[in-house]
């Protein structure tokens, strides 16, 4: 099994990225919030074929062989536990993580909010259900589910609030992920629209 992969990206494309290492290409599939830290890396060295480690998830199947790829060795344990969870595949796995931070969707796992996970990720209430049953245990410590669950409900609220603006629900999550999140809700309203407007 590959664990990692360290080399140069020679092709980024929607949904995956090619990364060359000593003359071999590989084909490794990652969540949109991943190809952005990219651009990032890509940006701050200035190279286009900056070389990037991932830690890997290599997933086998009678018909295929696939890479999911990371940048952090956490948003790989996260992954292969939702993968762990029947009825969700690697690529239910990787949108779901695409959707907000680890440190998010732990809370909303820990403290069993349903109706964060499937307003947020548009997943069924079914597959919610089954995540906060099989992973609720693994989330580590006591979470303070009153706190959190104020927090959670404070981003659906401005989640609410810019698609009632006319915003997708992409265009305000991917808005979101990028507000403080120690702001209350109507700073983050405020300094999401910023962002979406580019200011």
């Amino acid at each position: 099994m590959i664990g990692s992969i360290k080399g140069k990206i020679i092709l980024k494309a929607e949904k995956f990225l090619i990364v060359e290492v000593s003359g071999v290409g590989y084909k490794i599939n990652v969540s949109p919030d991943t190809l952005s830290k990219v651009d990032a890396l890509r940006l701050r060295s200035g190279q286009n074929d900056v070389s990037v480690l991932f830690w890997v998830h290599t997933h086998v199947r009678e018909d295929a062989l696939g890479l999911y790829g990371f940048l952090e060795y956490q948003e790989l344990e996260f992954f292969e536990m939702l993968i762990g969870v029947s009825g969700i595949g690697p690529k239910g796995a990787l949108s779901i993580l695409g959707i907000t931070s680890i440190e998010t969707l732990r809370k909303a796992i820990g403290t069993g909010d349903i109706s964060y996970l499937t307003k947020i990720s548009g997943i069924g209430k079914k597959t919610a259900e089954k995540i906060i049953i099989e992973l609720r245990d693994k989330m580590g410590d006591k979470i303070n589910e009153k706190n959190e669950s104020d927090s959670l409900q404070a981003e659906l609220d401005v989640l609410e609030a810019l698609k009632s603006l006319g915003y997708s629900q992409n265009q305000a999550r991917e808005a979101l992920k990028k507000v403080s999140p120690e702001s209350n809700t109507n700073t983050k309203i405020r300094e999401a629209l910023k962002i979406l407007s580019g200011k």
